[in-house]
């Protein structure tokens, strides 16, 4: 009885992957990464313009780019998040 559970579980997405699945792993690490880039690229900008006396222009470069990268990868999230929705109505059809 216990097997059939547990097969069932990893068939949904549960298993060892904790109560989100593999995609809610995924998301959660998007979404970190996601987060950090405009700090981690700020504070280079901001090292980069104390090392070279180019006081705001690269502290600004920097947060462009980090932003841009928050972009990214928001949008690559979301279409990781949308990819996953469709797998699961597909499977429920089937059922």
């Amino acid at each position: 009885m216990k097997d059939d559970e547990r097969d069932q579980d990893q068939e949904q997405g549960k298993g060892s992957s904790g109560p989100f699945g593999r995609h809610g792993a995924r998301a959660y690490q998007a979404a970190l990464e996601a987060v950090f880039a405009i700090p981690i690229a700020g504070g280079l900008g901001y090292w980069a313009d104390s090392s070279f006396g180019t006081e705001p222009i690269l502290l600004l470069l920097g947060l462009v780019l980090g932003f841009a990268a928050f972009v990214v990868r928001i949008s690559r999230m979301r279409r990781l998040v949308e990819a996953s929705g469709e797998g699961e109505e597909s499977e429920r059809e089937e059922q």
